[in-house]
C-alpha cells in the first residue's frame, strides 16, 4: 500500500553545489518560519565545524508541508570522506534530488552518490543549480549528466529523468529557462508528481530501522529512522533487534515526528514517516525496533569498508595534562566508542598497547573532523600519521586506489603531473576547455595522496581544485616518497627566543612563534634538507658591557608558518605524532630522546 500523504527525499550532490541553500529556500517558502523570523544562511548546517568549513558533515533531516503532503527532506554531505552518511541516509527515502552546478557539472562525488542511488533503484530528479553564474553552461552540463548515467549503466527509465533549473540562493525553480517562475513551486510540484509515496501499511507488524542517533540532555538517547511498517504508540511494549540479540519489553519515554527543524511530540506514529523515539538504552545504528510478541528485524545497514587508519594515543609528552579535561585511556576509549555508535563508517580497534587505539575511516578529512571535535570537547591525546588499510587477495597484498580529478591553470600542468607521477599516479584523461584551464584525471594509490593536498595548493598558488573518489583495490605499488624535507627538532625545554630563531633563517622554516613553550623532541620547524636537525631554539643572547654600533639594529624575523590540524596531518612523517589539546596543536617525535633516535637510525643503516 502506497501512502500518498508522505514524500521522503534525499538531496545529494558533490560538495558545494548548493544542497543546504536549496533546503533553506524550501523551508522558507513552505511557511515553516514566521515572516519576521531571523534565519541564518545554511540553517541545516548546525555544527560549528560545518559553518567554519562551509560543508555539510552530518546528514540531517527536516520536514515541510505542501498541499497536505508532508515532505521529509534529508540533507546529505557532499564530500567523499563522509560517504557513510549518504549510504545510510538513502535507506530513509523513496527518491532523490540530484543537484549539479551549472558551471562545474557532475564531479567525482556526483558519481558516487548517483551510483548509490541507482543501486537502490531510487527515482531521481535532476536539479541544475546556480543557473545565474556568468560561466554557466547548462546544455553541456545536462549532456554530461546523461553521459554519467549511461556510464553507470542506469536503466532507460532512470536516464530519462525529469530536469529542473534553479537559483537556490534566490529561491527560484524553472521547468524551462525563462518561463517566468518566481519561486520554488515547480520543485514542490515535481516532487509530488515524480517521487512516489512510501510503500507501508499501518496494520502490518511494526518495523522501525534506526539510521541515526541524537542525544538530548533531558530525555537521553534518541533513535531516528523510518517506520517501514506498522504503528508505534506510547505505553506499548516493543522489541529491540540488535546484531546478535533481541531485547523484549522496550518502552519509549517519548515519540516524535519532524516538523520543520523541530521534533514534535505525539502519541502515535504512522508507517511511512521519518520518526524519532527516546528511552531506548544501548540502541545502535542498524538495529530494528519491532513488535513485542513476534519481532521481525530488517536487514542491517551496510556501508563501504574504511580505507585509512590512524593510531589515537594517550598524551605522554612533558606538557600532558596541562590543558585537557579528559586525558586518560578510559576517557579516550569511551569517547571513541560513543563516536562509532553514531558513525557507521568508522571502526575502532584495540591495539597491543593499552593506551593506544586504531581508528579506521574513509579519509584524512573525516579523521580531521573527528580529532577537531574531540579537541573542542576537552580531550587531550596524540595521533599518528594516516596509513592505508591493505588487503590480502590470493596471497597478494592489495591497496586502495583513488581516482583524482584536478582543475588547474595551464601553466601548472607540468608540475602537477610530475608530482603525481612520482607518487605512482597514472594520467588517464586530459581536457582543455580553451579558457586557460585544464582538467586532468589520474589513478593513484591512496597513500600517494596523504599529505599531497597542501603541496598541490602551493604548486598551483591556491588556484587549483582537486577532487578524489575511491576506485577499488590494486596490487601494492611499492615504496612511495613522502615528505622530502627533514624537521627541526628542539633539544631542550624552554621558550623560543628571537635570538635563536634568527639563527634558523638559513636552516629552514619555523612552525612555532617566539615565546612558545617547547620541550625536547618537539618539532619546531621544517628543515631545508632531507635529514632532521636537532637545534637549541631556546638559546639567549649573551649579555656584555661592551657596546657595538650595530647592536641596536632592528632585525626583521620572518613570521612562522603555524600549521592547522589538516596541514599537521599532512606534514608529519611516520616517526612523528601530533599532540592535540584544547589549546594547542604540537608536532613531536615518537621518541623524544635524540640519542635513542640516532641509535635507531644507525641500526637501520647497518641493516640496509
Amino acid at each position: 500500500m502506497r501512502k500518498e500523504n508522505f514524500r521522503n527525499i534525499a538531496i545529494i550532490s558533490h560538495v558545494d553545489h548548493g544542497k543546504t541553500t536549496l533546503v533553506d529556500g524550501m523551508l522558507k517558502q513552505s511557511g515553516t518560519f514566521r515572516e519576521n523570523q531571523v534565519i541564518p544562511d545554511r540553517v541545516m548546517d548546525s555544527m560549528d565545524l560545518e559553518r567554519e568549513r562551509g560543508i555539510t558533515i552530518m546528514a540531517k533531516n527536516t520536514a515541510v508541508q505542501y498541499d497536505d503532503v508532508k515532505i521529509n527532506i534529508v540533507d546529505t554531505p557532499g564530500h567523499a570522506d563522509f560517504g557513510g552518511e549518504v549510504e545510510r541516509s538513502l535507506n530513509l527515502v523513496d527518491g532523490a534530488l540530484l543537484l549539479v552546478d551549472a558551471s562545474e557539472g557532475p564531479l567525482p562525488q556526483t558519481r558516487f552518490v548517483v551510483k548509490k542511488a541507482l543501486k537502490k533503484n531510487l527515482p531521481i530528479i535532476l536539479v541544475i543549480n546556480k543557473i545565474d553564474r556568468n560561466d554557466a553552461r547548462i546544455e553541456a552540463v545536462l549532456n554530461e549528466v546523461y553521459d554519467l548515467f549511461i556510464d553507470l549503466e542506469a536503466p532507460e527509465e532512470q536516464i530519462e529523468l525529469p530536469v529542473l533549473y534553479t537559483n537556490a540562493k534566490a529561491g527560484i525553480a524553472h521547468l524551462e529557462i525563462g518561463d517566468g517562475s518566481t519561486d520554488l513551486r515547480p520543485l514542490f510540484e515535481m516532487i509530488l508528481s515524480k517521487i512516489p509515496g512510501p510503500v507501508a501499511a499501518d496494520d502490518l507488524l511494526t518495523q522501525f530501522l534506526v539510521t541515526n542517533l541524537d542525544y538530548d540532555p533531558y530525555v537521553g538517547q534518541i533513535a531516528i529512522g523510518r517506520l517501514n511498517n506498522g504503528v508505534i504508540e506510547m505505553n506499548n511494549t516493543y522489541s529491540l533487534c540488535g546484531e546478535d540479540t533481541i531485547t523484549p519489553g522496550v518502552k519509549f519515554s517519548a515519540c516524535y515526528t519532524f516538523e520543520g527543524l523541530d521534533k514534535k511530540k505525539i502519541q502515535k506514529l504512522e508507517a511511512g514517516d521519518i520518526i524519532a523515539v527516546s528511552g531506548v538504552d544501548n540502541v545502535k545504528i542498524g538495529d530494528t525496533i519491532s513488535s513485542g510478541d513476534t519481532p521481525l528485524p530488517l536487514p542491517r545497514i551496510k556501508v563501504d569498508e574504511p580505507t585509512v587508519s590512524m593510531i589515537f594515543l594517550v598524551n605522554n609528552s612533558p606538557f600532558a595534562g596541562k590543558e585537557g579535561k579528559y586525558i586518560t585511556s578510559r576517557h579516550l576509549k569511551e569517547r571513541l566508542q560513543n563516536e562509532i555508535r553514531g558513525n557507521v563508517s568508522l571502526q575502532v580497534k584495540q591495539t597491543e598497547l593499552a593506551n593506544a587505539f586504531e581508528v579506521c575511516g574513509r579519509g584524512e578529512l573525516q579523521m580531521a573532523v573527528l580529532i577537531e571535535t574531540m579537541r573542542r570537547d576537552g580531550y587531550e591525546f596524540m595521533v599518528s600519521k594516516p596509513q592505508v588499510i591493505t588487503r590480502s587477495d590470493n596471497g597478494k597484498v592489495t591497496e586502495p586506489m583513488e581516482r583524482v580529478y584536478v582543475d588547474i591553470p595551464e601553466g601548472d600542468v607540468g608540475i602537477v603531473t610530475e608530482k603525481l607521477s612520482k607518487k605512482k599516479g597514472k594520467m588517464i584523461d586530459m581536457k582543455n576547455y580553451g579558457h586557460g584551464r585544464f582538467t586532468m584525471e589520474f589513478t593513484i594509490p591512496s597513500r600517494g595522496l596523504i599529505g599531497f593536498r597542501s603541496q598541490f595548493l602551493t604548486d598551483t598558488k591556491g588556484t587549483g581544485v582537486m577532487n578524489t573518489l575511491f576506485d577499488g583495490y590494486a596490487d601494492w605499488f611499492g615504496p612511495i616518497p613522502q615528505r622530502l624535507r627533514g624537521a627541526l627538532v628542539a633539544d631542550r625545554p624552554g621558550k623560543v627566543t628571537t635570538y635563536a630563531s634568527l639563527a634558523m633563517v638559513d636552516r629552514g622554516e619555523l612552525l612555532v612563534g617566539v615565546g612558545t613553550d617547547v620541550y625536547a623532541g618537539m618539532i619546531i620547524g621544517e628543515r631545508n634538507r632531507t635529514e632532521d636537525l636537532v637545534v637549541n631554539i631556546t638559546r639567549e643572547k649573551k649579555l656584555t658591557n661592551m657596546r657595538s654600533s650595530t647592536a641596536e639594529a632592528t632585525v626583521t624575523l620572518r613570521p612562522p608558518n603555524i600549521l592547522s590540524l589538516d596541514q599537521s596531518i599532512s606534514f608529519i612523517a611516520e616517526d612523528e605524532l601530533i599532540e592535540v589539546t584544547p589549546g594547542s596543536i604540537r608536532l613531536r617525535k615518537m621518541e623524544l630522546d635524540a640519542g635513542k633516535r640516532a641509535a635507531v637510525r644507525k641500526k637501520e643503516k647497518m641493516v640496509s
